[in-house]
């Protein structure tokens, strides 16, 4: 699977694990040139808090497009240490 905006292959992977119907990238697989840290931070009731990227390709911004759970529940064990788009951020085979 591929993660993909502005014509940009974001993360690149073979191995995403599917959540809520997102694909979450396993961290070695995203382009790190891409990704700039973010404040935000949601609460997901079964999985816990989330922190975001925004995505910068060509100086475009999408703000907070990617998010991640640097801990999670038991539960949500299969998406710790993966990324997951949204915001435009299309994943393709």
């Amino acid at each position: 699977m591929k993660a993909i905006w502005n014509n940009a292959v974001l993360a690149e992977s073979e191995d995403t694990k599917v959540v809520e119907n997102n694909h979450y990238f396993p961290a070695d697989s995203i382009k790190s040139q891409y990704f700039k840290k973010s404040n935000t931070r949601t609460t997901c009731p079964w999985k816990g808090v989330a922190f975001y990227y925004s995505i910068v390709v060509e100086g475009k911004i999408n703000e907070d497009a990617a998010w991640y759970y640097p801990e999670v529940s038991e539960l949500a064990r299969d998406i710790k240490g993966r990324i997951a788009f949204w915001k435009g951020v299309k994943i393709e085979p």
